[in-house]
Parts: C-alpha cells; structure tokens; sequence
C-alpha cells in the first residue's frame, strides 16, 4: 500500500528541528543543511530555495524533515522510503529575501483557522531574485569537471549523488502572482499519472482554490498536459529560448536543473515541480483591468508596471485595501504548504503503484 503522509501533523510542527548535516558553504559562507534518513526502497530527493523569493518551500521542507527524523522505524515513511532533502539550497538569498518574508499579515487559511499571508508591499519593496547565471535551480554542474557552478550547486550535486538512483525527485517553487497553485511533472510520466493528477485536482478543489492553467505552447519546456498540470522546464529549452530571441550570451548561462541533475543520476525518476502563489490573482475573467502575467513576456511586463503604479506612493494598509479590491489577496502560508505536502504525497503514491506494476 502507498505510504501516506499525515499532513496536518507535519504541519503542526510540534517536534524538535531536525539536526542538519552541513554539506557545503555558499558563495558568502553560510552552511547549506541537509537531512538523509530513512531505509526503504523507494529512494526520494527533495530541495526547495532554488529561486531565493520562494520562502515557504524551505519551511515546507524543514518541517517534513523534523517530522521524519522522530520517526520510529517501524512507520512507513521511514520504513518504505529513502530521504536526501535539502531544505534550502540558497542561504545568501534567504538572507536577501528576509526583510519581507518576516513581514505577514493575519489571513484565514482555508478552514477558517487563522494564518498568515506575505506583505504585497513588503515583498514589492524587498524582494531578491537571481538572474540567469546565478540562478541556483538552473546552476547544476555539467559535469562533475565543472568547478564554475555555485558552490551552492557542487554541494548540493554531491549530496544527491550519495543516494542515487532516485525513484522520485521534487524541487519546490512559489510563483509570486498567479489565481492558484500549478503543478509540474517529468513529461515522460505523463501516462503514468493520470490517476495523480485527478486526485490533485480534486483536492484544489475541495480548498476552494483554482488551478492556474497557462498553455505556452513549449516555451522554455513548459507544455501543457491537462488543467493545472504542465511539463516540468528544461535548460535545453531555456537555451534554445533565448537564442530563438538572438540572445546567445543568455543562452549560454543555463546550466542543468535539479530535475535533469537527477535525472542524469540514473533510473527513471518522476520529478516535479511545485508553483505555489505567494498572492492569488482573480480569475482571469474576472481582472477587471489587473493585466494577465500568464500572457507572456509582455503580460508580465504590463502586470508589474500596473503593480508599480499601484504601489506608488500607498502605505502597507493601503496597498493591501487596494489591492483586495482587484481581487488580490495573500495565499495563507499553511495551504501553500498543505498543497506542497499534497503534490508530495500524490507523487509518492505514484511513484510506488508505478514501482509495483
């Protein structure tokens, strides 16, 4: 039988921190942590804080690991699974980003218990993102000679090479404006999870949120394979992306992602990536005139500059009011981290009926 993980019990976090293995120091010295644990035969990677303004994957990921490592070895999820999680692969950025990932506002999570949201001003003022280049999720190592990647990267490769193969490997994201959550998945298991799919979709659902749905049409390895579910990118891609735009030095910057890192690990693992709004977005029926990030390049440039404006000269509160009234609004953390939790468990489930065929 799949194992199954009780969500609201890593989400309530009542254990000690798990002790953390310190597998490598990043471009300014901080430690990157890492928890391995677990003796089954389904081996699993996880990292989170590849894009550094993506604050509640790493949380999400802390949390699981401080839950497992109380584990008895009897329980399934130690039991039946092997475990590499790196909580958070970027710490500079997690520095960066701090001034407004502390700063929340009280929201109700979707059982009506109380929660918390980011700052809309707060993140538009203070946020830190890494260019292509310095772009830790597309910064794996060509190769193992490749010693101009990222400290961060040549740690983290090497942590995962110690519990190849994988069965199943996850990076978790955020997306900073969408109308829900979008999950991405290896294309070659498209076939495969059918059945993955539909429950997740169910349980969007059931949390009264929509998917976010976008068709790019294999712009950069984005393809869509139902509602809410499209291909995970690929670096190949990205370069061929942005050498179809005549921009070869871009192009060039791209190295492998955690998936294709894995990947190139051996087996046939089912990778995911999980996109969790920071803010929710009205349905794009409903926007009123809140320009469509989800349009391309140009709707994301006429988003921001709407939002710029928006924010000019507004306090916090004010922002916020404002905001509301087009229909934007905080997603409470907890449910970014119950569907990060959910796309977890929904691809172990799987990830193991697919093993055992």
């Amino acid at each position: 039988m799949p194992t199954s993980l009780p969500i609201e019990e890593i989400l309530a976090g009542s254990g000690p921190p798990a002790h953390l293995e310190e597998i490598g120091r990043s471009r300014d010295g901080r430690p990157i942590g890492a928890w391995r644990g677990g003796r089954g035969p389904l081996s699993v990677s996880l990292v989170a804080g590849c894009h550094a303004d993506e604050p509640v994957g790493p949380a999400t990921l802390r949390g699981l690991a401080g839950w497992l490592a109380t584990r008895p070895e009897h329980d399934p999820a130690v039991a039946e699974v092997r475990w590499s999680i790196v909580p958070h692969a970027n710490p500079d950025g997690e520095a960066a980003n701090a001034v407004w990932a502390t700063r929340t506002r009280d929201v109700v999570d979707y059982q009506g218990a109380a929660d918390r949201g980011f700052d809309l001003a707060a993140y538009s003022a203070g946020v830190v993102r890494e260019l292509p280049g310095d772009d830790v999720e597309f910064g794996f190592p060509r190769s193992a000679r490749d010693r101009e990647a990222r400290p961060e990267n040549r740690a983290i490769a090497g942590f995962l090479a110690g519990g190849a193969p994988y069965a199943v490997h996850g990076s978790l994201h955020g997306i900073a404006f969408s109308p829900g959550p979008w999950f991405l998945i290896e294309a070659g298991w498209a076939d495969r999870t059918t059945a993955m799919r539909a429950r997740l979709r169910e349980r969007v659902r059931e949390m009264d949120y929509l998917l976010f749905d976008p068709d790019r049409g294999g712009e950069k390895g984005f393809t869509r394979i139902d509602e809410g579910f499209t291909t995970r990118p690929d670096s190949g891609a990205m370069r061929r992306h942005f050498l179809d735009r005549g921009d070869p030095e871009t192009a060039a910057l791209f190295r492998p992602s955690s998936m294709e890192h894995v990947r190139s690990l051996g087996g046939d693992p089912l990778t995911f990536v999980s996109e969790m709004p920071l803010f929710l977005l009205p349905p794009p029926g409903a926007r009123n005139d809140v320009p469509d990030p989800a349009t391309g390049t140009a709707g994301r440039v006429a988003f921001h500059r709407w939002l710029a404006d928006l924010l000019a000269d507004r306090s916090a509160a004010e922002v916020a009011r404002v905001a509301a009234r087009h229909g934007i609004r905080p997603m409470p953390i907890r449910d970014q981290a119950r569907l990060q939790l959910e796309f977890l468990d929904a691809v172990l489930a799987a990830a193991q009926t697919a093993s055992s065929i």
